[in-house]
């Protein structure tokens, strides 16, 4: 590619997705190079250690930066509007990262409380053992973040729609009161994905992926991405990821890469599928609670739809029977299976309260509307109308 990186920013998302980024080698292949490297060589010794003096820039060993890796992180950079973007070898890897590269022992997190299960745990019980104490917060109840942030605190995470409930949280709002307390602001956008929701643009500081879910969506390979501004990446992150490791393999990269080319095309039929399910299920008997962030009932409607362009793919939902009756429901799916995985082109249920969040006790899922009978249902790319027959015998008796 002749064209200028930063010029490339002015280029329409369709044409970033598909083309930004792109660095062809000596062989000029139309499609992008997989460089299964683990080290690169050197001219001479001095140029080595040079390299290791950051004197000159040039990649020097994949757990730092590979070429397959950089032209990932670049290419999701321009989608999101960041500056920088790392890449890790998974959604919790990049959480983590993002969170522990900047957080120090006797320094405080505040964060929502409807998170992943892993992601609670991190904020719960492992950033604790390093002295990092964390304060959770309903985090639709903007009066909870105003109390927890009406003193210092050193960063804020949140999951905005949360996994697996789908609550909203104001981003800005709390962005506002986060940096009045001197709070940096992380973001799990996986469920929003970078089509959907920008939370740089309500004021996030650092926005973390899954890349796993919707940018691969087909249920391949694991990956992850943090992205901010060049200061916080080069700083704090760059130097947390070289000495710990978390890298994402080059192969896994490229399959990302591919996935990026058509990552609008498949998010809009995930939501158009999303919505349209999810009247229908309305109209079903023996749902007692039934959330998708697009449908009016949802209890912040409203908010969704300041924050986000369309409603994502993931629908939830409680029967009114409990563990029994969700079993049932999953054991008579035909097309849509069983599975923990989200924002894969195959539409995947799974019950949240034995599976993604069984860490938790009964009485932390009860607080966040994680009962026995509740389901998380992402919705795939199948014909609409199959999925509709196949979610409605379920819930037949």
């Amino acid at each position: 590619m002749t064209t200028d990186y930063q010029d490339q920013r002015k280029w329409g998302l369709e044409t970033r997705m598909v083309r930004g980024a792109t660095e062809r080698s000596q062989f000029d292949e139309t499609n992008e190079a997989i460089f299964l490297s683990s080290g690169y060589v050197y001219k001479t010794a001095e140029e080595a250690e040079k390299s290791f003096k950051n004197e000159i820039e040039r990649y020097v060993y994949s757990r730092f930066r590979n070429p397959t890796v950089s032209m990932f992180e670049k290419r999701l950079a321009l989608i999101e509007g960041a500056e920088e973007c790392r890449a890790m070898a998974s959604g919790m890897a990049a959480v983590f990262a993002a969170l522990a590269c900047h957080l120090s022992a006797g320094q405080r997190l505040v964060a929502s409380r409807a998170l992943f299960g892993s992601c609670q745990y991190i904020c719960a019980e492992l950033l604790p053992r390093f002295g990092i104490k964390t304060d959770f917060v309903d985090g639709a109840d903007l009066k909870q973040w105003q109390a927890a942030l009406s003193k210092p605190a050193d960063a804020v995470f949140l999951e905005s729609p949360s996994n697996p409930g789908l609550e909203m949280i104001d981003v800005k709002a709390v962005c506002d009161l986060a940096h009045k307390a001197g709070a940096l602001v992380v973001v799990d956008n996986v469920f929003a994905t970078p089509i959907l929701q920008k939370p740089f643009t309500f004021g996030a500081d650092v926005v973390v992926y899954s890349a796993t879910k919707h940018i691969d969506g087909q249920g391949r390979c694991l990956g992850g991405a943090v992205l901010a501004s060049k200061q916080f990446i080069t700083e704090k992150l760059t130097p947390f990821m070289r000495h710990t490791g978390p890298s994402l393999s080059p192969f896994n990269a490229w399959v990302l890469l591919k996935g990026l080319e058509t990552l609008d095309l498949r998010v809009q039929r995930h939501c158009e599928n999303a919505l349209a399910l999810a009247r229908a299920m309305e109209k079903q008997e023996g749902i007692t609670r039934l959330l998708y962030p697009w449908l009016e009932s949802h209890p912040q409607h409203k908010l969704a739809k300041a924050q986000m362009t369309a409603g994502g793919s993931v629908i939830a939902f409680e029967l009114a029977g409990g563990k029994a009756a969700a079993f049932s429901f999953l054991n008579k799916l035909k097309i849509v299976d069983i599975s923990n995985n989200l924002g894969d082109a195959k539409s995947l249920a799974c019950h949240p309260a034995t599976t993604t969040h069984q860490r938790l006790s009964p009485e932390d899922r009860a607080h966040v509307g994680i009962t026995d009978g509740f389901v998380r249902l992402s919705v795939g790319l199948e014909n609409i109308g199959d999925l509709i027959a196949d979610v409605t015998q379920a819930l037949r008796d």
